[in-house]
């Protein structure tokens, strides 16, 4: 039976990535040698480095524009370190948006390093919405927001314009939408969700933001070193950034982010409507702040939960559960989740509906 995969991460990603990745581990570029075992100092692996990198800039419309794309590792919650590390001045503060578990963890990280200003949180309502009203201190080193909040089904629908560095993580929505990413002097993002498997991290930063701290950075945690060395300054994560480069690839062939941006309102759009329609279900987040990353949803009634659950594990559908700070359901809906999935949930709550 074919699976639909609604994991949050490591999550789904095309097929043609993994028949080519698996290729690729018993002979990469018919070299006689497994991707596994290849060393990343090769001619091969760092061609593969350096059109990855490109392809980043070129997806976003950043070529040009003074942007520099890194491959590094320590997942997306090593960049709540490296970011105040990087960016905020000694003696200095920071500004931070609160919108959900990610978020909170990268502002504990910051007041390691100096003040660090939550503007607003939605916290208190168990991150259900995104704050609206709130004002950036003109005197921070740089204001950090999350786009996208996986466990809670919440995505910034606009950003904020700033007159201070704008640093976003995009860990779950990266490559998914059209936005000016020309707006952003830093963001991060783990490959997990809309790129490759764990273990590789983006960072696509504003080479003109750095080395304005006063500070000194250890070598490792430094982004003007990793740029310097082309993100090779240590051996880089050379399986996820091939698969990362495959993926990128895949979405280019399909038309860049502006063609998977249709892709994605469809399965929202597909999906939401029936949360809305089907009387036995409701949404968890603010409608106008709904995720097309990550729709989270419960059940009316718990006592249902049984027998939906039993109905969509029977239909192939995986990773459809809800994250426990939330409960009930979360269709993580990633890039490489075509819309026969979405349809395919779709048809097991209206089946329910039938069946109560």
């Amino acid at each position: 039976m074919k699976k639909h995969n609604y994991s949050a991460g490591p999550c789904i990603l095309p097929q043609e990535v993994f028949e080519k990745s698996a290729q690729a581990i018993l002979d990469f570029n018919n070299s006689g040698l497994s991707i596994l075992e290849i060393s990343h100092r090769s001619k091969d692996f760092v061609a593969v480095m350096d059109e990855a990198r490109a392809l980043v800039l070129e997806l976003l419309g950043l070529e040009g524009k003074g942007y520099q794309a890194l491959f590094l590792a320590g997942g997306a919650s090593l960049e709540f370190l490296m970011v105040p590390y990087n960016l905020m001045k000694v003696d200095g503060k920071a500004a931070y948006l609160d919108t959900g578990t990610w978020a909170n963890s990268a502002i504990k990280e910051a007041k390691h390093f100096g003040e660090t200003i939550v503007v607003a949180s939605s916290k208190a309502e168990n991150y259900n919405h995104i704050p609206k009203d709130y004002s950036i201190p003109s005197d921070a080193s740089y204001f950090h927001c999350t786009s996208n909040n996986t466990i809670f089904g919440t995505q910034m629908k606009s950003f904020p314009t700033v007159n201070v560095p704008l640093v976003c993580d995009m860990s779950s929505d990266i490559f998914s939408r059209v936005l000016d990413f020309s707006k952003f002097d830093l963001i991060y993002a783990g490959a997990q969700k809309n790129m490759g498997p764990a273990g590789a991290t983006l960072v696509v930063v504003k080479e003109e933001i750095l080395g304005k701290t006063g500070r000194t950075i250890p070598s490792m945690l430094d982004y003007q070193q990793h740029i310097s060395k082309e993100s090779m300054y240590n051996t880089p994560p050379v399986f996820p950034i091939y698969a990362s480069l495959l993926t990128l690839q895949w979405l280019k062939k399909l038309g860049g982010i502006a063609a998977i941006e249709k892709i994605n309102e469809a399965k929202a759009a597909l999906l939401y409507s029936e949360i809305d329609r089907n009387p036995l279900f409701k949404g968890v987040a603010a409608t106008e702040d709904r995720s097309n990353m990550n729709p989270t949803f419960v059940l009316v009634n718990p006592e249902h939960e049984a027998l939906f659950d039993s109905m969509w594990k029977a239909a192939g559908i995986s990773g459809l559960a809800g994250h426990r700070s939330v409960g009930g359901y979360r269709a993580s809906m990633y890039n490489a989740l075509p819309i026969e999935s979405v349809q395919v949930l779709v048809d097991v709550m209206k089946e329910l509906e039938n069946k109560i």
